[in-house]
């Protein structure tokens, strides 16, 4: 059963990748792209799905993967299907953080780089948890902890639109198109970048996945095996707070992929054993974040839908049937 949606997973991701690098504004024959994949087609068009399409297509794969793999592990964390890097503000706090970085880096006349990006993304992500935390050891229903997560995203996001209103920058002015989300942009430089940083949360993880195992059983049980919580729940935060910094650095925040994702896949599945949820989630993340990107910019193109705004069509029936299900 599990193999067989590994198949099917691995089928669907191809085949999108295939239609991201086949549709778009400026229309490519098939036959053309075979000719352009084989290093033998027309430059201009080789130029566009080499230098612009290929590096977006894999950007979304890799950051899609890589924002399920962070509310999986924020699900983890708390105990709770509804956690998330976007519902509790962390991508938020990560965005006010980027965008500040950048204005101040801007005005100075310093170049901003990628490091630069996550580190500033990080540096928000750890703010916005650390004010969930301490939310978190007050109450005792998890709805009051959604609620305070909603409200801190909305106030980081205020705060980030009511500082780019009034950049005089144009580039500057240009982050309101990047705090929406969007994966357009992306380079290959970027494309390694992401690559080495997912690929090492993911290692990480799944090295934990026995810990993991244990933890879900209870903290009483767990602390029967010898783990030590405060050092597990340090890592799970530090492995989060990375790979949701760095979708945030690149792509902006991007709505309801940590939570939805999570639990498709746990259903696909009918496990919750951590080493088949890693490996899962990064499949189906980026499967699902292919797909929302290709109808992003195809449907109306060559005007281009914000990514959050997409991924909230899809991603929000879910969490509406994961809380109506934990009502009943």
């Amino acid at each position: 059963m599990k193999k067989r949606w590994y198949v099917m997973l691995t089928v669907l991701l191809a085949i999108l990748l295939f239609f991201n690098l086949y549709m778009g504004s400026v229309p490519i024959s098939i036959k053309e792209l075979y000719r352009i994949l084989t290093g033998q087609g027309e430059e201009l068009h080789g130029q566009i799905v080499w230098n612009i399409r290929l590096p977006r297509a894999l950007g979304a794969m890799l950051l899609g993967g890589a924002l399920s793999l962070s509310g999986y592990l924020l699900q983890t964390f708390f105990s709770n299907p509804i956690a998330g890097p976007f519902v509790l503000g962390i991508s938020h706090g990560a965005k006010l953080m980027v965008a500040l970085t950048m204005i101040i880096l801007i005005n100075q006349g310093i170049a901003v780089n990628s490091l630069t990006l996550i580190s500033a993304a990080f540096a928000g992500s750890m703010i916005a948890m650390l004010f969930i935390l301490l939310v978190s050891g007050k109450v005792n229903r998890m709805s009051v902890l959604v609620i305070c997560g909603v409200m801190i995203g909305y106030i980081c996001s205020a705060i980030t639109d009511f500082i780019v209103t009034f950049a005089n920058d144009s580039n500057i002015v240009n982050l309101h198109s990047w705090s929406l989300g969007s994966f357009s942009g992306m380079t290959m430089e970027n494309v390694r970048i992401i690559t080495a940083i997912v690929v090492v949360c993911t290692v990480t993880a799944l090295f934990l996945s026995k810990q993991i195992s244990a933890y879900q059983l209870g903290e009483t049980h767990a602390k029967s095996l010898g783990l030590n919580i405060h050092l597990f729940r340090f890592f799970l935060i530090l492995l989060s707070g990375v790979l949701s910094a760095t979708v945030t650095a690149f792509a902006g925040p991007v709505s309801f992929v940590g939570i939805a994702v999570p639990h498709i896949i746990r259903n696909l599945f009918k496990t919750s054993k951590p080493a088949v949820m890693i490996t899962g989630c990064l499949l189906g993340g980026g499967v699902f974040c292919l797909f929302c990107d290709l109808i992003a910019r195809t449907v109306f193109a060559p005007s281009e839908l914000s990514i959050s705004s997409i991924t909230a069509i899809f991603g929000a029936p879910v969490v509406i049937i994961i809380m109506m299900k934990r009502r009943s």
